[in-house]
């Protein structure tokens, strides 16, 4: 995700060794029972969105509001995210909701045992469950202080790792479980980003479908604006407006004047709740 820990060509290099090679998983991507007895109604935006590290000035999403994207990432917390955002207040967040953007939010939360590189935060088999919860209940607070209300989504961040090793993958999913679960307790959707080669696949092919995210933005950099034609996955699996697809990295596009360098995302998913 836009550098927010290590370079592009780094996390390239990184999915590259991962592998490219996908299997088709089997089944449907089961979204468990939600904890709270009356639900928000979802917000979904279908269309492109762009995601960057640094939340761009207001001037700029005012000059970049010229209908081809249509929804922006934004990075509200976690002690992985590796970028400053000076530009990220309740303010900013009313004031583009505004303008008529719609906000995805995500969380970097701690990253796996076995990755390659270093993690301010990193989960352990022991550890798992609980700093699942305790990251979940940050992400909340993180959210909410920024105007972004129960039903929500909250998308967790998940950097490639090697998920042939059980070990390190057993402990990945009882993390993810653990902060799907306490979000879903207090009433923000789950949301996961993941990479198609390693860690969005192994959300996307657990045989065990229990409390793991129902909204999947997966990394697959082939450059196809879609969210269909080359899903990885079996077809029936993330339906009903639960996708979203990062299919280019690091364009550098002006717009309205304004220069930025972002990743692109063909999207159908969940968007926060504001206003």
């Amino acid at each position: 995700m836009a550098g927010h820990r290590q370079s592009k060509k780094r996390r390239y290099v990184t999915w590259a060794v991962a592998g490219a090679a996908v299997v088709a998983g089997g089944g449907i991507a089961a979204q468990t029972s939600m904890a709270a007895t009356t639900w928000p109604a979802q917000k979904t935006f279908t269309g492109r969105a762009f995601d960057t590290c640094t939340a761009p000035s207001l001037s700029a999403m005012k000059a970049w509001h010229t209908g081809y994207y249509g929804a922006a990432a934004v990075y509200v917390g976690g002690k992985n995210r590796g970028c400053a955002q000076p530009n990220l207040t309740a303010s900013w967040v009313k004031s583009v909701n505004t303008l008529g953007w719609k906000l995805i939010p995500i969380y970097v939360g701690a990253q796996p045992p076995c990755q390659t590189g270093s993690s301010p935060e990193k989960l352990s088999a022991s550890t798992a469950v609980s700093l699942g919860a305790t990251d979940a209940k940050d992400a909340v607070a993180k959210a909410a202080a920024l105007g972004m209300k129960a039903g929500s989504p909250v998308y967790l961040d998940m950097e490639p790792y090697d998920i042939t090793n059980k070990g390190c993958n057993d402990a990945v999913l009882a993390y993810v479980r653990s902060f799907t679960k306490t979000l879903r307790a207090k009433t923000y959707r789950g949301g996961y980003y993941g990479f198609s080669s390693s860690s969005a696949k192994a959300v996307a092919t657990a045989s065990n479908k229990t409390d793991l995210p129902g909204n999947l933005w997966y990394a697959l950099w082939d450059q196809k604006d879609t969210t269909t034609t080359d899903w990885p996955w079996g077809a029936a699996q993330f339906t009903d407006h639960s996708r979203g697809h990062q299919y280019m990295v690091n364009s550098k596009e002006t717009r309205g004047g304004v220069t930025l360098t972002v990743d692109r995302d063909a999207w159908d998913a969940p968007v926060a709740i504001v206003g």
